[in-house]
This record gives structure tokens, sequence and C-alpha cells, in this order.
């Protein structure tokens, strides 16, 4: 059995070696030559699965070790009778982590203070649910908006959209619906945008175009919007260059990519696979994961701060500093428009390991008492509480 994988899956090969021959490519160059003999097909998000590239060849199993499922034509498969799976919330603690660095370094950067803050939470799933509990943690208010999940559970917890936007801050967590009831393609348009609260800081982890990228421009060009967090971007692997210039922090879609949110991703499309061809599961990851590069973090050598902001930054940046990917993302600016492209998916692609909190113990919790607590509802291993 041949099985087609994107090069960037991690442990593709140590998982899926026992079932077939496995051939990994560059997720962007996999097309119908690469596939036609392939009975099984393991992508990421930016290969689009459809009629285009499987036509005539032998997949009759196709998954994506990605929560979001924009680039996969469900319709064709069904038609086709092929088998499909995705990774929902692998990488959701990664994404929400993402979040709570991108959170900090705007505190820092405006000198107001997260507690009591109010975040509009817009989509409330697997990511969305994370980015809650984190930001509570953090002491802030949610404001949360899922039209779907409102109809599903007929909770009064989910409020209009126009709440959630009217927050201090608003983080979007919605896949890419381009129409339908549910519709997102530009879900933040001009108007929307405009309807944002002056000085307000907008994060996008969610798909590209859920915000009009030229429209977010103009509003930061204006100085009515505060500092915003951008990690997609409208026709990538492009980014808007006056748009990456005026947002706080701009990243190269790398919010989901903690190590251990990938190894969850495979993990998650091999025991679906398993379950597709009717075989036992007989693969496990933990024994390959590597030491966290930050063992531990104690407290008592982190020098006092008059804001708490400060000291939860000194323990998360070690780990996960969100500004080296800024930095990396903003060289961009300086290459010619040809080269833009390949440098922003060789960024995706040479992304260094990044592990998540859960696997660094803090010590010291004396010290700084408040940060304790918090950091413990960060997923940090605080001992001593």
């Amino acid at each position: 059995m041949i099985i087609v994988a994107d090069e960037n899956i991690p442990y593709v090969r140590e998982a899926f070696g026992a079932i077939g021959e496995v051939r990994t490519i560059a997720g962007r160059v996999i097309n119908r030559d690469a596939v036609r003999d392939a009975e099984l097909l393991l992508v990421r998000s930016i290969t689009r699965v459809d009629r285009a590239l499987l036509d005539g060849s032998r997949v009759r199993f196709v998954a994506t070790a990605t929560i979001g499922e924009d680039h996969i034509d469900r319709a064709f498969l069904d038609e086709r009778n092929i088998g499909f799976a995705s990774a929902p919330g692998s990488n959701a603690d990664s994404v929400a982590e993402y979040v709570v660095a991108g959170l900090l370094r705007v505190s820092l950067h405006t000198g107001r203070s997260l507690r009591g803050a109010t975040l509009g939470i817009v989509g409330v799933g697997n990511v969305g649910g994370r980015v809650r509990r984190a930001a509570e943690a953090l002491g802030m208010t949610c404001v949360l908006n899922d039209p779907p999940l409102q109809r599903k559970t007929g909770s009064q917890a989910y409020r209009p959209l126009e709440d959630a936007l009217a927050c201090d801050y608003v983080t979007l967590h919605v896949p890419l619906n381009r129409e339908g009831r549910d519709a997102t393609h530009h879900l933040l348009n001009r108007e929307r945008l405009d309807a944002l609260r002056p000085g307000a800081t907008l994060i996008n982890t969610s798909r590209g175009p859920v915000v009009d990228n030229v429209a977010l421009e103009a509003a930061l060009a204006s100085d009515r919007l505060g500092p915003c967090v951008l990690d997609v971007w409208e026709g990538e692997p492009r980014v808007r260059p006056g748009l990456l210039e005026r947002v706080l922090i701009g990243t190269p879609h790398i919010a989901g990519y903690s190590f251990d949110g990938k190894v969850n991703g495979t993990r998650q499309i091999y025991e679906a696979a398993c379950a597709f061809l009717g075989r036992p599961p007989a693969w496990d990851p933990k024994p390959l994961l590597p030491k966290p590069d930050v063992e531990a973090i104690d407290l008592a050598g982190i020098a006092g701060a008059d804001r708490i902001e400060a000291t939860l930054a000194a323990v998360v940046e070690p780990i996960y500093d969100i500004r080296a990917d800024d930095a990396a993302l903003r060289k961009v600016l300086r290459l010619p428009e040809a080269e833009q492209g390949p440098y922003f998916d060789r960024l995706r692609k040479e992304y260094p390991r990044r592990r998540e909190f859960t696997n660094t113990r803090i010590l010291g919790a004396a010290a700084h008492p408040e940060a304790a607590r918090i950091l413990h509802g960060l997923r940090f291993r605080v001992e001593g509480l």
C-alpha cells in the first residue's frame, strides 16, 4: 500500500510505516501525479484535496492532520466513497497558548492590565473553549459567540456577534465557511471592523479570509484600533506588507504549531486510518517525544514586577516567545515579491520545536502566589500550591 503524506507531519513514517510505503512530499507540491498510485493521502492545511487532485487516483482514504477542513472537498469524497478523518482538538492547546502569549505582549505594550478586561471569543469549539479557560485564568471576562453551538444547546451563554465585538479584545476561532447560514468569509468586514471598540485588539488565528485584510489595514492605518495580533492572512503564503507593518504581532500561520499539537494530529489520523482499514492501532508516540526544552522555572528567581503580566511573561517567554515568530516574518518585507511566498512557507516548514506549557514545572510558588495560581490555570505543572 502506498501512502502519500505531507512531509511536515511529524513521525508520519514511524506511525504509518507498518501500514504501507510512506512517501513524504512538500504539501504545496502534492499533485495528481504524486497521488495517482496512493491509497492513503495524509495532508495538512495547505493542500487542497478535491476532484482536480484525486480524479484517476487509487486514493480511498484521506486524512488531514489539522482541525480545519476548509481545504477538503468533503462532498467529492462522499461522492467517491472515500474515507475521511481530521484531527479535531489536536492543536487546541497550542493555539490557546499562542493567544495567551499575544495577550501578554499587548498588555505589556499598552500598559493595560488584562484582569477585568473583556474578551470576545468568536467560535467556542475545541480552540475557543481552551482560550476561554486561559483567559478566565488571566482574570478576563469572556463574552461568547457561537451561533451553531447556541442552536445546538439552546444555552443563553452565547451572545450575539455584536456583543463579542464590543469587547476590549476580540479573538476569532471559527472555520472558514464561504456560504450558508454560518458563512464566515469576511465575517469581519469593513462595517464590523468599524463597529469594534476604539482601541480594541483583534486576534485572528482561524483563517485569513475570516477578516477582510484590506479593510483591517485601513482600520489600523486610521489609528482607531489598538495593537492587533495576526497569525493568518488572506492570500497565504503571501501577506499584505502594509498590514504586516501595522500589526503589533504578525506570524506565519503557526499558532497551532506546537510540537505536542502536531504529534497529537499524527496520532489521531493514524488511529482513524487503522479504524478505516480494520486493524488495531499499535503505534504510541510517547516514547519518541523529546524532553521539554524548559523543564522547570523557579518563580523565586523572577524579580518582583509591578504588574502581574510582566511576571507571567517572564515565565511564558522562555517557553514560547511570540516576538521571535514576529521578527522572523517581518524579514519578508525586505524580500523581492517573488521570494515572499516561498519564505512564508519555509518559516512553517522549518518551524523550531515549541513545547506546550504542561511540559514545564513551576517551582517557588510561594514567591509569587498570584502568578502561581494563574500559571496553574494556564496548564503549567505548579508545585507547592
